[in-house]
């Protein structure tokens, strides 16, 4: 979208970068990984799951949310490679 950083070049690094917003947003509710229960990778190819997942790995190694990989023709913005989604619960 014009005006928009063009995001990293490959899967790993968009990956890393979507983790990166979701701590922060998780962090603005002083929440962390260990509240997320379930997260979903939204892949324009397949084949890029494993650095997908090797980047979802440094994130959740020990929480292990429920996790679901789907394969999309595109996304929105066709310079992504991956979108990623996390569900958290935090409790008052």
């Amino acid at each position: 979208m014009p005006g928009d950083a063009d995001p990293p070049p490959d899967a790993y690094a968009q990956a890393k970068r979507c983790f990166e917003i979701m701590l922060a947003a998780l962090a603005e509710l002083d929440a962390k990984p260990e509240h997320v229960v379930r997260t979903r990778a939204y892949l324009v190819d397949a084949e890029e799951w494993k650095d997908v997942g090797r980047a979802h790995g440094e994130v959740f190694g020990s929480v292990l949310p429920a996790s679901a990989f789907v394969v999309v023709k595109s996304l929105l913005d066709p310079r992504w490679r991956v979108e990623v989604e996390a569900d958290a619960l935090v409790m008052p």
